[in-house]
């Protein structure tokens, strides 16, 4: 791991609250409510927890296992012993208590495989839990940016309305006194009517903003406070930010712990060609069986062999398994791929908005200083309404274009700390309990 990232991580036990407080509080609650009520990352969870009851289930193998029979009623007996003895039937009150103890010596490593393919599918699915979060954490990210941005740009179709319906003041007031055309006010209505849909299109948009952001996050938005962007937290390059992902990216970490769990699996169906040994120890104490009355104890303590012939099913078993580890080993093949994929996806994403960004504050910076030129020279009859209404617009097509960059930039920064499994890190909030593996 490069130095950079090596000092932030450093920086982050030393102090746990830096990487949260670069971000706005309200995002870190948003997200914090998303992963505590998000169905995905409970079913996730949940999932992680039961397959940790079947490791537990392996886990008894190891340990004694004991049979206890206790049994009292009538029985008739007519057989060879009764006869012989004077009768030709009996009947007497049977009981028996009978106790059984077994401890596996050697199966051929087969429960200790069973073991080691469950911890390492607990593994697979703490992971799996993990990816989970961190998709789940950039929905909510992405939901928070998208509630922003649309009240950003409903702030600008206010304005630009605003703009409009004093410009459409102004050259009625001209046409009145005579000065403007009827054409000038015509074109002046036209363009106010225009940016008065403008203004019911965005809030629409912010109507649909925040209704995706309730079914993400649980809740409706409050006053949503901008966060700043974490590029600081971002690694120097796009291969520094691959090697990052390679290593840390969970979903890569579950296939990984999947081929384990296959290997694990594989070993379990070899044992299957050796004999199963246990120690057995077994006592009873029973009375007036059989006929006979009267009571029968016995105890032993027994070294007992087995071994099953099964006509092949146990070597399909086994080819079975060495298919399915195979299959696992794809699917962290391209796991490897798609983690690859993301990231220079999301960092060409980066780049390009970063770049873009800036060309964007130029834009909007010339523009505004265009309509105030403009706005001059109309009031001296150097510029048409034609030429002053384009440019009011052109200042509105730049706002929302700078609006939609710096969103573009911010989301794409999270995308990336996704991309590496430091989403969540990067905005103080814990992972699910169930994302915790067992080494």
């Amino acid at each position: 791991m490069h130095t950079r990232i090596l000092q932030l991580l450093l920086a982050a036990l030393m102090y746990p609250g830096m990487a949260g407080n670069l971000v706005a509080a309200e995002l870190k609650e948003a997200v914090v409510e998303t992963i505590a009520s998000n169905p995905d990352v409970q079913i996730a969870g949940s999932e992680r927890d039961s397959v940790e009851q079947q490791m537990e289930q392996a886990r008894a193998g190891f340990f004694p296992q004991a049979d206890v029979t206790l049994g009292s009623g009538r029985e008739y007996t007519d057989n060879p012993i009764t006869r012989s003895g004077g009768y030709d039937s009996r009947n007497f009150t049977r009981e028996e208590a009978e106790v059984l103890i077994r401890q596996l010596i050697y199966d051929g490593h087969g429960t200790e495989s069973e073991f080691e393919r469950n911890r390492a599918r607990v593994n697979s699915r703490a992971y799996a839990t993990f990816s989970t979060a961190e998709v789940t954490g950039l929905k909510a990210v992405e939901a928070y940016l998208n509630v922003i941005r649309a009240k950003k740009l409903v702030t600008l179709a206010t304005s630009n309305l605003q703009n409009h319906q004093e410009t459409y003041d102004r050259i009625l007031k001209r046409g009145e006194r005579g000065v403007g055309s009827k054409a000038d006010v015509q074109q002046a209505l036209g363009r106010l009517a225009l940016a008065k849909t403008n203004l019911m299109a965005e809030e629409n948009k912010l109507q649909d903003a925040t209704a995706a952001y309730i079914n993400v996050v649980g809740s409706a938005p409050g006053n949503l406070e901008e966060p700043m962007t974490p590029e600081q937290l971002l690694p120097a390059s796009l291969d520094e930010a691959t090697t990052i992902a390679l290593d840390n990216h969970p979903r890569l970490k579950s296939a990984e712990a999947d081929v384990d769990a296959a290997r694990e699996q594989y070993a379990a169906a070899k044992s299957l060609f050796y004999p199963r040994i246990h120690l057995e120890i077994s006592g009873s104490n029973n009375n007036n069986l059989d006929g006979i009355e009267g009571r029968n104890k016995d105890a032993q303590a027994m070294i007992r062999g087995r071994y099953s012939f099964t006509g092949g099913k146990d070597i399909a078993r086994r080819q079975e398994t060495v298919y399915q580890l195979d299959q696992a080993k794809e699917i962290r093949a391209r796991t490897h791929r798609q983690v690859v994929e993301s990231m220079r996806l999301s960092w060409s994403a980066y780049e390009t908005a970063k770049s873009q960004l800036e060309y964007f504050k130029t834009h909007v910076d010339a523009s505004k200083q265009a309509l105030l030129a403009y706005r001059k020279q109309f009031i001296i009859g150097q510029r048409t309404l034609i030429d002053l209404l384009d440019q009011e617009n052109e200042v509105f097509q730049a706002n929302i274009n700078y609006v939609n960059g710096l969103h573009a930039l911010t989301f794409a920064t999270y995308r990336i700390l996704a991309g590496t499994g430091k989403l969540l890190w990067s905005l103080g909030v814990e992972l699910p309990r169930q994302a915790s593996t067992i080494q």
